[in-house]
């Protein structure tokens, strides 16, 4: 049996419960402190770091009594992290291990609050940390390290679902999902149901096998040039042609980019046309809030019109080292686009629709000028 400290966000004992796969009435947690050391926010993200500072008490809770099983849970958790145990004598005398970042690793910035992260992230923390502790048997935890981002940002989708504001007319009716098996995941996921559901007639259906692809939600921008009446649209290489058997695997599209944990599709936008093309967006137009293909993904776009100064020499090649992104952009006149997806030279579904409602709205844009 072991004794630990924990002074950041596994002092919320809902993430707690999740990660040491049991009940909080089952876990035997003290509130304490440990002298001479503080807890701030990590200038790098939502998470707390702890540093020694002489006269300091940082609040926390001591877990007595872990199992091998539990602490081989917990450092799953933490292990991805660059985290290591160092025992400290606690304000009552006890001692305890408690987790410590590498020297350098966070740069600490303002006081933590545990309140404030719980209403700002515990909801998403505590989605993810549900989907990343499936894999403590079967990945280490550096490998969840690196897939943590998609698996935060396939939280942050689940919680922006309950907020959607389609459906109006649609039937209400009841679904019962019998079992749900995760089949793959890296990346993306792929989850296979069985289910049934309440058909039209007020009856229910035959029990259904059905799998849905598992990713994000995403942002996606076409900047738009009133002034000049032009638009930019990117241009990369695309796995779906490759998949597909189709020669054209470079694509024309709008800019675009997954909405990462705690963004809103807005922000993301923003963000996604200055990595992708250098632009600055002075006004973001928003067109659409759908699902490009409900019948089979998850996947759910945020769709916007962005006002930019296009002038002749925008033209470039962008993106991201980090993220492997080789980006090409063009400046093409409106009409030229409508002509491009008139004649199917845009293969794009948004980069169509876009083009249509920025045609339909041109005489308003243009007077925004």
């Amino acid at each position: 049996m072991r004794d630990l400290f924990f002074y950041g966000t596994l002092c919320h004992l809902p993430l707690l419960e999740i990660v040491l796969g049991k009940r909080a009435s089952y876990i035997n947690a003290i509130a304490t402190t440990l002298p001479d050391h503080a807890i701030y926010w990590a200038a790098e993200g939502a998470f707390p770091v702890i540093i020694e500072q002489q006269g300091a008490q940082a609040s926390g809770i001591l877990l007595r009594d872990l199992t091998d099983q539990d602490v081989a849970r917990l450092d799953f958790y933490e292990g991805g992290y660059d985290y290591f145990l160092a025992v400290k004598t606690l304000a009552d005398g006890a001692t305890a291990d408690v987790y410590f970042p590498e020297p350098g690793a966070a740069t600490p910035t303002r006081a933590w609050s545990l309140t404030d992260w719980v209403r700002e992230w515990g909801e998403l923390t505590c989605l993810a940390a549900t989907e990343a502790m499936t894999f403590s048997k079967t990945r280490t935890a550096k490998q969840i390290a690196l897939m943590f981002p998609m698996i935060r940002a396939r939280a942050g989708s689940t919680m922006a679902a309950k907020h959607s504001k389609h459906g109006a007319g649609t039937l209400d009716g009841k679904v019962d999902v019998l079992s749900k098996t995760r089949v793959y995941t890296d990346f993306f996921a792929v989850d296979r149901y069985e289910l049934t559901h309440e058909t039209f007639n007020g009856g229910t259906s035959a029990q259904l096998d059905r799998a849905v692809f598992v990713t994000a939600d995403a942002t996606i921008i076409l900047p738009y040039d009133p002034v000049r009446d032009r638009v930019l649209v990117v241009e990369q290489f695309r796995m779906g042609p490759i998949g597909r058997g189709d020669p054209k695997m470079w694509q024309y599209e709008p800019i675009a980019g997954r909405i990462d944990a705690g963004e809103t599709g807005a922000e993301a936008a923003i963000r996604e046309a200055k990595e992708e093309a250098g632009l600055d967006i002075s006004v973001l137009e928003s067109v659409a809030e759908l699902y490009p293909s409900p019948g089979t993904s998850t996947e759910f776009y945020y769709i916007y019109v962005g006002l930019a100064d296009l002038p002749d020499d925008i033209e470039g090649i962008n993106g991201l080292e980090t993220e492997n992104e080789d980006i090409r952009t063009h400046v093409m006149t409106l009409d030229a686009l409508l002509e491009m997806v008139d004649t199917m030279q845009a293969a794009n579904g948004p980069l169509a629709l876009l083009a249509y409602w920025v045609a339909r709205h041109r005489e308003r844009l243009r007077g925004l000028a």
